[in-house]
């Protein structure tokens, strides 16, 4: 029987692509397209993880990975003259992220029945910062920092089921991306699908549909804590 449920955050529980192209309006105004700039940070997210698993880099927060793919953009794409405090403040909009509007009641709704845990590859004071601001209810943070592997490596699944003591079926993963959920089942955990269609925005369509046999599928958190009884 399941009794904790971990989230994955950026596009499950927040949403990335408002929050940064906020950021970079307030920052730039019309100097540069901030929904353009917004997907290209993120473009940026997986390959700098990669350098790590490779061997290419060392072990490097995700602040300071996004802080690579951020100065990359900005000779790129600008704008240019900001300062190193502009570049600093923009780096952290990834702490600064809004949740999606069932968020935050429908993990109140679960962890009333169940440990909640943050899931994500974002370094800990990012999820500790995020988590404060938006108000996100986790019983504990479980960052890739703690176990110095990104997902979709084995070891991070596995080290947040042992330090909850539980075994694999014992825990779910909750996520709207469907590699982590694979990820996860290879691993013996549950999986639950949350759909959030508007996470990469208008255009795009990855994600946006179950690929796989999960254990639920939910249209949202609400719905989900709905489909767990809560």
């Amino acid at each position: 029987m399941v009794s904790a449920l971990l989230f994955d955050v950026f596009g499950t529980v927040v949403d990335w692509r408002g929050g940064v192209i906020r950021d970079v309006t307030a920052l730039a105004g019309t100097q540069v397209d901030a929904a353009a700039f917004a997907d290209a940070w993120r473009a940026g997210y997986g390959p700098s993880m990669d350098l790590v698993r490779r061997g290419e880099l060392p072990w490097t927060k995700l602040d300071d990975l996004h802080r690579r793919t951020l100065d990359r953009l900005l000779e790129e794409l600008g704008p240019a003259g900001l300062t190193p405090d502009d570049k600093a403040w923009l780096n952290t909009c990834w702490h600064r992220l809004d949740p999606w509007p069932d968020s935050v009641p429908g993990l109140r709704r679960l962890r009333e029945k169940f440990v909640i845990a943050a899931f994500s590859n974002g370094n800990l004071s990012l999820l500790v910062d995020m988590a404060r601001r938006a108000g996100l209810p986790w019983d504990a943070v479980f960052s890739a920092e703690l176990f110095r592997h990104y997902k979709p490596d084995p070891e991070f699944y596995r080290g947040a089921v042992e330090l909850l003591s539980l075994t694999p079926p014992e825990v779910m993963l909750v996520a709207a991306h469907n590699n982590d959920l694979q990820a996860a089942a290879a691993q013996g955990l549950a999986t639950a699908f949350v759909a959030r269609p508007a996470e990469r925005g208008p255009d795009a369509h990855r994600d946006q549909a179950p690929a796989g046999e999960y254990t639920y599928v939910a249209a949202d958190l609400e719905d989900l804590a709905t489909l767990l009884g809560c």
